[in-house]
């Protein structure tokens, strides 16, 4: 075998390391992996919201429209907002806007299309006259609620690594300032 092929063969594997990992709390084994699967993830999201949007646009009538017009609206949201986000992350562009803490970005978009996608599956699934299409979107939303919920605890995960980075920077940056006062001799002037 090529080492091309080898090293598809252990991608899987390390993925599946790198979920073990996070599942039992301790931080991916390196970022590249936990970007990779914050990317996969964010396609698979965006599958399953199009799907669920495709579903739910193919239903012609309905007497009580209001669910079906929630779910519509939750899952093309989050189609869009997650689309772009994959976007920004995967070119790379993120990185243009430092300001913005996109860690806690991605959380909250996880977080709240969980929270928005279990409200509009469930919804749906009360208010719908059983036909193919409908039972087919309560099904995508609940499949995107799924994902979206592993996404949540694993942006979590990533916001509470970044934490852990800024502060271990911090004070990485406060003690060499510190050893810089030293070396200044007007406040070593101060202190004679």
């Amino acid at each position: 075998m090529s080492s091309d092929i080898l090293s598809m063969l252990d991608q899987p594997y390390l993925l599946l390391k790198c979920m073990q990992m996070l599942l039992c709390g301790q931080p991916p084994m390196t970022p590249v992996i936990a970007t990779l699967l914050s990317q996969w993830s964010s396609v698979l999201h965006s599958i399953l919201a199009l799907i669920a949007f495709i579903c739910i646009e193919t239903i012609m009538e309905c007497s009580p429209c209001e669910g079906l017009y929630f779910f519509e609206f939750v899952s093309c949201s989050a189609f869009v907002v997650t689309g772009v986000l994959l976007i920004l992350f995967s070119l790379n562009l993120h990185m243009r806007i430092p300001q913005i803490n996109w860690n806690l970005t991605d959380l909250v978009n996880t977080g709240l299309s969980t929270f928005f996608f279990f409200i509009a599956s469930i919804v749906l699934a009360a208010l719908n006259h059983k036909t193919g299409a409908e039972i087919a979107a309560v099904i995508f939303g609940f499949l995107a609620t799924a994902a979206y919920a592993v996404s949540t605890f694993l942006a979590v995960q990533k916001w509470r690594l970044s934490l852990r980075q800024q502060s271990t920077n911090d004070y990485i940056r406060a003690r060499t300032e510190s050893r810089d006062v030293d070396s200044r001799p007007e406040i070593q002037r101060l202190d004679t």
